[in-house]
């Protein structure tokens, strides 16, 4: 299970993150990135015509592609990819886009990545059924290939993350929810996949177990960090940079990190209150929450946190050969830990 060791108290001054930007990661992945864009297209047209529309809009809702980009620089890491890593990463952003569809059903959204939710669209019914055609899909497309490791992996972290979905589920607006209990959540739904992506992306160029292991442990340690992050953006971030309106965590009762570590300082009368803000949630909850983390110093608090994930992340990578994909990874780190200084 994932941990980190950080406390409260610990806040220091940032680590050093150099100048590392997303798009300089990801230049040389472009022609990567457009083969597997154009084959999400393509999967498409191998559903029913009635259904077409449904299957085309959740796989067109699309981000940063940090699955396939994860993928992608961990075979370059240890050799060259190929066109199995292409229909791997599809198959990977598949299971995530399906997640994504479900979520937004659990939650109640109607807004992602700015635009309509399927599930605002066409309805719940709609929403659960094309999410749960795309994760059959994935999984046919995973056994289509010769070596059943590539469907049995992507099986294994399919099941893991729903379960991780379940286990939230049963956290929400339980403020008894202890740092390793969430620690375990966000390893199952969030970086499950990201440790699969790179551990499937060393394994499809040939690398050995060693080189395998090392790529999946920098991609959970990476994924747990990605996660934190994202909770914090929720709260301190921007509705541009969320994608979505500011406390929408804390509107569904989720029990993130910073909500985590302000019930761990709180005073008896403030933890009273907060409780009793989440649970009968309105907008106006959200100042006086905000207040009360800025007052405790929970974002630092939380970057503390996350910098350990990553600290993690880039040791796993010592195992690795040294070269431009090494680097590549080491880059993509620095880089989420620089967007988590710009939060404050």
């Amino acid at each position: 299970m994932l941990t980190a060791k950080t406390t409260v108290s610990d806040a220091e001054h940032p680590p050093e993150f150099g100048s590392a930007h997303w798009q300089e990661i990801v230049e040389p992945l472009q022609p990567f990135l457009r083969d597997v864009v154009a084959d999400l297209e393509q999967q498409v047209e191998q559903f029913d015509p009635e259904i077409a529309a449904y299957t085309r809009y959740a796989l067109t809702n699309q981000g940063k592609h940090l699955r396939p980009v994860l993928l992608a620089l961990s075979g370059n890491s240890v050799g060259q990819t190929g066109h199995d890593h292409v229909r791997v990463a599809v198959i990977i952003e598949m299971v995530h886009l399906a997640t994504l569809v479900h979520d937004d059903v659990i939650d109640d959204a109607t807004v992602r990545r700015k635009r309509p939710t399927m599930a605002a669209h066409w309805g719940n019914q709609i929403s659960v059924l094309v999410g749960d055609c795309l994760f059959a899909h994935s999984l046919t497309l995973a056994a289509s290939f010769p070596t059943p490791v590539i469907c049995r992996a992507v099986a294994k972290a399919t099941n893991t993350v729903c379960s991780g979905e379940i286990l939230q589920s049963h956290r929400q607006l339980n403020f008894e929810v202890t740092r390793e209990e969430y620690f375990n959540v966000i390893s199952m739904k969030t970086a499950e996949l990201f440790g699969l992506s790179c551990e499937l992306g060393g394994f499809l160029t040939g690398a050995g177990r060693e080189e395998n292991e090392a790529l999946r442990r920098y991609g959970m340690s990476l994924g747990a960090a990605y996660q934190i992050y994202d909770d914090c953006v929720d709260v301190f971030g921007t509705e541009a940079a969320a994608g979505k309106s500011l406390g929408t965590d804390l509107a569904s009762g989720k029990m993130t990190l910073p909500i985590l570590l302000l019930l761990e300082c709180a005073s008896d009368a403030d933890k009273k209150r907060i409780r009793e803000w989440l649970s009968n949630w309105r907008p106006h909850h959200f100042g006086p929450i905000r207040e009360l983390m800025d007052q405790h110093s929970i974002l630092k608090a939380c970057q503390e946190v996350l910098w350990d994930f990553l600290k993690s992340a880039q040791v796993a990578l010592e195992t690795l050969p040294e070269g431009q994909g090494r680097l590549a990874l080491d880059d993509l780190t620095k880089f989420l830990g620089r967007q988590t200084v710009s939060l404050g």
